[in-house]
């Protein structure tokens, strides 16, 4: 059994960015796993290690050398390398001499595919030590480091000033010097509670170590739970509940090694600013975790979580307290003045930002979108001048002092603004739900001039994007357009939305006049739309065959598409699937190699084998059967409907000969097959179906 020892891998530095930080250390942990694989190094497990001034890697059971390796070179065939007397020929010898070894050291190779002569050498690994400090250059290289940074005359990159690395192999360093900084056993405990070294005997110590002795939890997911705990219990004793953000743990994860939470309380009157402004102010600003009472009320309170266990908790609490005070006191300030003036008196104001160099101001944009928006409202029903007057309104909000200071806040604070100014209700709700969604899994808007408004937004901008070449490239996407697109599937999907893609796109590029540049913009996006399309449905579990066979037909409607799809996944479960699928490929086969140009009517006279005359009686009845169930989209009893065809068309292939001599003969089947691969494209491609 092979000798292993554990592998302590540790990069000390200045603090980490906080919201890089949990994807850094599962980074480092994922290189390193490829990194040792990639060298034969066998090893039991990994455990990565992120905190504010670290990144460390444990692994488990590490082979202290790479495994024997037998390498083999392969020479000159056997019948070229011996001659008749079967003494060895001049390419025997030749081969020998270049691997350094007499012929008869040599042995053979014997396959399908012939015999060679061959030499095979024994190769001893490589010592784990001597291989590790390149696999740690290279994974850290590989780390997600958008901005790297050099310090001091050191040579090498990182994301922070690196200060002490830590390379135990068991209870030996190994040697090593990256990012200027040599390998040592000593790590580092808390800045302030434990500023000495603590020294390192073992890999299987460190967090151990670090906890009891230097306070710093180690553990990413460790420390998170602590937050969490802390957080709900001191929100607990002030008697509510903590608002706890996702984002925000994380970060707040990522900014402290010793958690310790505290409470604190501002002044009750706050409480009449709008509850988005009071979140964004105690989230975003000051990384603070909100308090809400049973009906989801905010109360007067926060908490906050320290980096350090102080003597005197009261005097950090009172600091806290004195820092939001004048920052909510700014957010009441620019609350009363923004609402001294309505919004659509700054509409104006728009025609200074420019929305994109090519594409205009950010006025003309909301110009746009007031067209756009009342004719979508008006395909789904709903109030088409509502739409329109929230078109108009729906950036003015980017002119305010409180979206200035709080720019997470636009919509959000057009809709207070707009209820304010006595707008219509749906009116102030569209301007918040334009926004929506914001991203993956995010809730969609409601209301119908909220879901006309979205739309329109993320059409303009894909189509105005598109219309001047700058449409996404490889990872590059700076408008988020992805993003975009996924949005108004989503929207008329998911809200069940009869709306036609290629006349939204055609009214979305009228809009424009003559500012877009490229051809064919509607069709260009609209492709886009249906690769994303593919995304979507992937992701949520349809397979691949199902898609393909539904995008062969290129339903305009997304909602369409998605009533296809799920027809498509429901026909295929059908014990008549898979043959008709099979007798789909062939009859597209069929009419694809035969090139002939069909009648356009099948003659009745002409159907002479009964099998094909069954095939046309039980084909036209179910064309008379299927109108109905495709004038109301029921597509998945329509395939059901042609799952009957299976006996007929089994019957037909099994007696019937398409290709006869007989020129009319051979026409009129032809037709007839055509015609029945029509019935079937009503719906999908049931062809593309794989088995």
């Amino acid at each position: 059994m092979a000798e292993t020892r554990d592998l302590l891998i540790e990069i000390g530095t200045e603090e980490l960015p906080p919201k890089a930080l949990r994807k850094l250390s599962e980074s480092l942990l994922q290189e390193l796993s490829h990194g040792l694989q990639a060298a034969g190094l066998i090893y039991g497990d990994l455990k990565g290690y992120g905190a504010p001034r670290r990144l460390a890697v444990w692994v488990q059971a590490l082979t202290v050398s790479q495994p024997e390796q037998v390498l083999e070179r392969r020479g000159p065939a056997l019948a070229a390398a011996f001659n008749e007397e079967g003494k060895p020929t001049a390419a025997a010898r030749g081969f020998a001499g270049s691997c350094g070894v007499p012929v008869e050291a040599l042995e053979s190779l014997k396959n399908e595919k012939g015999a060679w002569l061959v030499y095979r050498q024994r190769q001893q690994g490589a010592p784990t030590r001597e291989l590790l400090p390149a696999i740690l250059a290279q994974a850290l290289q590989a780390l997600p480091i958008p901005k790297p940074m050099r310090w001091s005359d050191l040579p090498g990159e990182f994301i922070r000033p690196v200060h002490w690395l830590v390379l135990l192999f068991g209870e030996e360093v190994i040697p090593a010097t990256l990012l200027g900084v040599q390998a040592g056993r000593e790590t580092q405990g808390h800045r302030f509670h434990h500023p000495e070294p603590l020294y390192l005997t073992e890999p299987a110590a460190y967090a151990t170590l670090l906890e009891t002795e230097g306070k710093v939890l180690a553990d990413f997911a460790v420390r998170r739970e602590a937050i969490y705990t802390q957080v709900v219990a001191a929100a607990q004793q002030m008697g509510g509940k903590a608002l706890i953000e996702e984002a925000l743990l994380d970060e707040v994860t990522g900014l402290v090694e010793w958690p310790v939470a505290l409470a604190g309380q501002f002044d009750g009157d706050f409480l009449k600013l709008p509850a988005e402004v009071l979140i964004a102010t105690m989230q975003d600003h000051q990384k603070y975790f909100p308090v809400q009472d049973e009906q989801g009320h905010l109360l007067p309170c926060f908490i906050t979580v320290c980096n350090i266990e102080s003597q005197r908790p009261e005097v950090v609490v009172e600091g806290n307290e004195r820092v939001i005070r004048p920052r909510l006191t700014d957010a009441a300030f620019f609350y009363a003045t923004d609402r001294k003036e309505s919004l659509a008196s700054r509409c104006e104001r728009l025609k200074k930002i420019t929305f994109q160099e090519k594409l205009g101001s950010v006025f003309e944009r909301t110009e746009r979108l007031a067209k756009l928006a009342w004719h979508i409202a008006k395909d789904i029903g709903g109030n088409g001048d509502w739409a329109k007057r929230a078109g108009l309104l729906s950036k003015c909000d980017l002119v305010t002092e409180m979206v200035t200071e709080f720019p997470e806040l636009q919509g959000s604070m057009g809709r207070y603004y707009a209820l304010h100014d006595h707008e219509p209700q749906e009116v102030a709700e569209a301007l918040r739900e334009q926004y929506l969604p914001r991203f993956a899994g995010d809730v969609l808007p409601r209301t119908a001039t909220g879901q006309a408004l979205s739309l329109a937004d993320r059409l303009d901008t894909l189509v105005g994007l598109f219309g001047i070449g700058a449409p996404p490239s490889g990872d590059k996407d700076p408008y988020g357009l992805r993003r975009a697109a996924l949005g108004v599937l989503r929207i008329i999907i998911e809200s069940g939305l009869a709306l036609d893609l290629p006349s939204l796109l055609k009214r979305a590029c009228e809009t424009y006049n003559d500012r877009l540049t490229e051809k064919n913009t509607a069709v260009q996006v609209h492709a886009y739309l249906l690769e994303r399309l593919r995304g979507y449905y992937l992701e949520a579990g349809f397979r691949p065959d199902e898609i393909e066979a539904v995008l062969a037909v290129r339903p305009d409607q997304p909602l369409d598409f998605d009533r296809r799809l799920k027809a498509v996944a429901s026909f295929r479960k059908l014990p008549e699937a898979e043959s008709l699928s099979a007798a789909n490929k062939r009859i597209r086969n069929i009419l694809r190699k035969s090139g002939e140009k069909l009648p356009a009517q099948i003659e009745s006279d002409l159907l002479q084998d009964p099998a094909e005359q069954t095939l046309a009686t039980q084909m036209y009845s179910l064309e008379r059967e299927m109108m109905p169930l495709l004038e109301r989209q029921d597509h998945r009893a329509t395939l059901t409907a042609l799952a009957g065809l299976r006996g007929a068309v089994d019957q037909f292939f099994d007696e019937v000969m398409v290709m006869v001599e007989d020129p009319k003969l051979r026409a009129n089947r032809l037709a007839l097959l055509a015609r029945l691969q029509t019935l079937f494209l009503q719906v999908a491609d049931i062809s593309r179906l794989q088995a």
